[in-house]
């Protein structure tokens, strides 16, 4: 009896939320355009980041830096785990 209530319940509201989420509009070319721009921006920033090794992301306050963070490249994460100059572990 629960599970037949239930149903009743979340089949209709799965369904509008189906039919919300798969008719949106297109976007407009002034959206495009800002989205672009926008996402051209976010690029600057993080190319325009640059530490020339781990100890200065550390003197600036910034470690770990993570893919995607301004200043991270793939040289300073040994280990190729996304996360760029973790903490020392001890050794």
């Amino acid at each position: 009896m629960a599970r037949d209530s239930f149903l009743k319940t979340a089949i209709p509201l799965v369904a509008v939320t189906a039919i919300g989420v798969y008719n949106l509009p297109p976007m407009t070319e002034a959206e495009r355009a800002e989205a672009e721009a926008e996402a051209e921006q976010a690029l600057a920033v993080e190319r325009s980041v640059y530490y020339p090794g781990c100890d200065a992301v550390r003197t600036a306050g910034k470690a770990p830096l993570y893919r995607g963070d301004p200043g991270y490249r793939e040289g300073m994460d040994g280990d190729n785990d996304g996360i760029a100059c973790e903490p020392y572990r001890g050794y």
